[in-house]
């Protein structure tokens, strides 16, 4: 399955509250607890990155003991420096291992897998690359 998935959308809104639009805050958080269950989704790529996206936000927040994305994304070098530090892990590792690792745990190839009808090797195939587009687009809007 070569289908192209993307979540413009979503970062878009981000964007949006990182340049003030501080009504859309609201909506961030909706939009979060909505990929949290990843319903509506079009195929297990959609759903998978609607599910990354849920805990990449949520890692970033325990991450920065803070849910203030506008805050966040003018955070100077030394305090991503600090937080490196004190989390063990500078943010990208941090996020894209989480997403991983949390994938695993609760068996979310396999859950995918049945509901999608496709094999867990392609599911699993994706969990990494996915990680890692959503690590980045996260990370992309918080410079």
């Amino acid at each position: 399955m070569s289908e192209s998935i993307e979540f413009s959308e979503f970062f878009r809104l981000l964007n949006d509250i990182k340049e003030g639009e501080e009504e859309k805050e609201k909506l961030l958080e909706e939009k979060i607890k909505e990929y949290q269950a990843a319903e509506n989704s079009k195929s297990f790529l959609d759903e998978l990155g609607k599910i990354f996206i849920h805990l990449g936000i949520t890692e970033l927040y325990k991450y920065a003991g803070s849910k203030d994305f506008r805050g966040l994304s003018k955070l100077e070098k030394e305090k991503w420096d600090e937080l490196a530090e004190k989390n063990e892990d500078n943010l990208p590792v941090f996020l894209a291992n989480a997403m991983i690792t949390k994938a695993k745990s609760n068996k979310l190839p396999q859950k995918l897998s049945t509901k999608w009808e496709v094999r867990p090797r392609e599911v699993n195939k994706h969990i990494r690359p996915m990680a890692q587009y959503i690590t980045e687009g996260i990370i992309e809007l918080l410079e």
